[in-house]
């Protein structure tokens, strides 16, 4: 599932092909349940994009007229620019005409992504908690919220009310590069650690950016960028799917476990 730096890099690239102005002329939606809003999703038609941006794992459309387009990729969606000839794939469940022949499609081979179209984003967006990468998100305020949890570190970390934007590879990533383990309580943290987990979170999430996002393998589920660019940031990364291979900080055999009924990566001598 692509997670906060493959969302933004989607964000950026639809940014940079000059989406935002541009006027929605015609929706069409082959897959109805690719829709998750209530009403006609045919009344986008005449709104323009005035922005376009992200908020955890949501790409969000400020449309004219006080509309919203949201959609989540979940597992395998991705969104293609294409021209309007182009043929439709069987997968393009849902199609957006644009002003000057180009279309916007929503791809998606195991169906699982969704789209909103709304007056009001917060119904959508409001059960999020903070952006880890925006001032807010201070070593202090994660710790007085990891105080107040029993729960273990890595589904706390990957419940999106409690942090956005986080999935199963950066909080494998994060965990490791601050030395703490995945089943760890919460509230045991001390802050020392508390701070590391902060700073851990905030490196790994900034490295996948500049590496715009992690594709894993070649398959047609794998994270692509709407410019079709594959992520970077599987070369960097250091313990995710590398179970069996040894860590790159102390030489030990990364194990794979299962927490919270997530695949999960670990170093046993650096996350004891």
């Amino acid at each position: 599932m692509p997670e906060l730096p493959e969302v933004q890099t989607v964000v950026n690239d639809l940014k940079n092909l000059g989406l935002v102005g541009l006027t929605i002329e015609a929706a069409q939606v082959y897959w109805p349940r690719t829709v998750a809003s209530e009403g006609d999703f045919g009344r986008i038609a005449g709104h323009a994009i005035l922005n376009i941006w992200r908020r955890a794992k949501y790409l969000v459309f400020d449309l004219s007229g006080d509309l919203s387009l949201i959609v989540h990729l979940r597992m395998s969606g991705r969104l293609d620019l294409k021209d309007a000839s182009e043929t439709r794939s069987k997968h393009e469940h849902l199609v957006l005409s644009l002003e000057g022949g180009r279309e916007l499609r929503f791809h998606d081979t195991r169906k699982f992504g969704r789209v909103w179209l709304t007056e009001d984003a917060q119904s959508v967006l409001g059960h999020l908690g903070p952006e880890p990468l925006e001032e807010g998100f201070t070593a202090a305020s994660l710790t007085a919220s990891l105080k107040t949890k029993q729960r273990q570190l890595k589904p706390l970390l990957l419940d999106q009310s409690f942090v956005a934007g986080l999935g199963n590879i950066y909080v494998d990533e994060a965990l490791w590069q601050a030395g703490l383990h995945p089943t760890r309580t919460a509230s045991s943290l001390n802050g020392a650690e508390a701070a590391k987990l902060h700073a851990a979170i905030i490196e790994v999430l900034e490295r996948g950016l500049r590496n715009s996002g992690t594709t894993l393998g070649s398959g047609q589920g794998n994270f692509y960028s709407v410019a079709k660019r594959r992520g970077r940031n599987a070369d960097e990364l250091k313990v995710f799917r590398r179970d069996g291979e040894a860590c790159p900080r102390c030489g030990a055999t990364i194990e794979r476990l299962i927490v919270g009924q997530r695949s999960t990566h670990v170093c046993p001598v650096c996350q004891p």
